[in-house]
């Protein structure tokens, strides 16, 4: 649990998985095959992760969860 602009984060441990996995750089279907989920699934995951962090794009994402201390 992180907390950013007075909002407490709680990621459950496949979402810190493929947080992890997008900071680092890996695409939508190389997280798919890592984590053996589908691709649509993923994009659901990038889709309610950008949600959780205030974002519009991945790198806002990706920027918030470093800043939040993730990272």
């Amino acid at each position: 649990m992180i907390e950013n602009n007075d909002k407490q984060i709680v990621l459950s441990k496949k979402e810190s998985q493929i947080l992890s996995l997008i900071v680092s750089g890996r695409t939508s279907t190389q997280i798919a095959e890592t984590v053996n989920l589908s691709l649509p699934t993923i994009k659901w995951y990038r889709k309610k992760m950008k949600e959780i962090f205030d974002a519009e794009t991945t790198a806002e994402m990706v920027g918030k969860a470093i800043k939040a201390g993730f990272y």
